[in-house]
């Protein structure tokens, strides 16, 4: 009886901890509102350039504006995330092995600060790193000339270190959650424990206490001009993040539907081009010369034979080369390699396949 007595009590006393598929699930909710928020403000954009397009420029800046408000209200209302919250978690320190303190009391100023700084920059700095390694893999495929300055075989090293850095830091969040699963860990992420926190359930009494904080929410007694101004300021942000905790509290389930059928929609285009029949080939090319310069296999470049990179065609006669051998044939001869029809650099069309 005493085993089981024992057995019970270290039962309960881990009931607090969320299990794999809550962290992860609360995790992914805020991956997967950007990108809804993100095709909305595309489609306003598209509509209306002249008045929105701002918007869409300045994206990832507002975007991480509004988080920092978002998840600043519920860190220090709820002590968690907007994502942790919705899934009725909670952040405690991570030494906190006693009477844990109820969600309305806040984390300690360290933690607080570590929370949000790895909340909303991380995610920030990592998207930005993404569009800067994508552009730069861009402008390096489609450059004409080879690399000649320190600059440019810099940013080519970066280029080639960069999946492997990638693959490393997707690798530690693996190993993070493996450990947790295994119970060998506290933290199902490591940027939890940056943090020094850690993620528990709530409790009767923290639901208890946020509504009671909830309802007895009123403006406080204030006396100098300096206190009333900060008090509005405080107001006027906590209604700006209360305001946008429920509206995304509403419809986060709207924005992930969103973003499901945005790419249900693509897929079911792509389909339907792919469906198509082939154009015919130029009606008054000469198969008997031409079939010397192309090559037997679709994927080889004619000019270069190897394995196109970089997929370009000329509007003029159909053809697909490489970018880079296309492009100095024609500005070299302006026509086409194969067909001889007359060919300017403005006829190139990059290809894109549905993989890329």
């Amino acid at each position: 009886m005493a085993e089981l007595g024992a057995h019970l009590t270290a039962a309960s006393a881990g009931d607090d901890r969320p299990s794999i598929f809550e962290a992860v699930a609360q995790d992914s909710l805020m991956a997967a509102v950007k990108p809804a928020l993100q095709h909305l403000v595309k489609v306003l954009a598209e509509s209306n350039p002249g008045r929105y397009g701002f918007l869409w420029h300045w994206f990832d800046e507002i975007y991480v504006l509004l988080d920092v408000l978002l998840q600043q209200h519920y860190l220090a209302r709820c002590s968690a995330s907007f994502s942790e919250n919705f899934y009725s978690l909670k952040r405690i320190p991570t030494g906190d092995c006693g009477q844990q303190p109820l969600a309305t009391a806040g984390l300690p100023k360290r933690q607080h600060w570590k929370s949000l700084l790895l909340l909303v920059l991380v995610p920030y700095l990592k998207g930005k790193l993404e569009k800067l390694v994508s552009s730069l893999r861009e402008e390096d495929e489609y450059s004409i000339h080879p690399p000649s300055s320190s600059w440019k075989r810099f940013y080519r090293a970066f280029l080639a270190a960069y999946p492997f850095v990638n693959m490393t830091w997707e690798g530690w969040f693996l190993i993070q959650q493996l450990c947790y699963i295994l119970g060998k860990a506290q933290h199902h992420s490591p940027m939890l424990r940056l943090a020094g926190v850690r993620l528990v359930r709530l409790t009767a009494e923290d639901i208890q206490a946020l509504e009671k904080k909830l309802a007895g929410s009123t403006s406080s007694q204030t006396h100098s001009i300096k206190t009333q101004v900060q008090s509005a300021v405080r107001k006027a942000l906590g209604g700006i993040a209360f305001s946008l905790s429920t509206g995304l509290s509403v419809s986060v389930f709207f924005l992930q539907f969103l973003d499901w059928w945005y790419s249900s929609e693509n897929q079911e285009m792509i389909k339907s081009l792919t469906a198509l029949p082939t154009p015919p080939p130029p009606v008054h090319l000469d198969h008997g010369a031409s079939s010397a310069l192309l090559p037997k296999l679709k994927t080889v470049c004619p000019l270069c034979r190897k394995i196109r990179v970089n997929a370009t065609a000329l509007s003029t006669s159909g053809f697909v080369f490489c970018y880079r051998c296309v492009y100095s044939y024609v500005k070299a001869h302006q026509r086409c390699p194969i067909t001889g029809y007359a060919t300017e650099l403005q006829h190139l069309v990059k290809l894109y396949s549905p993989e890329s």
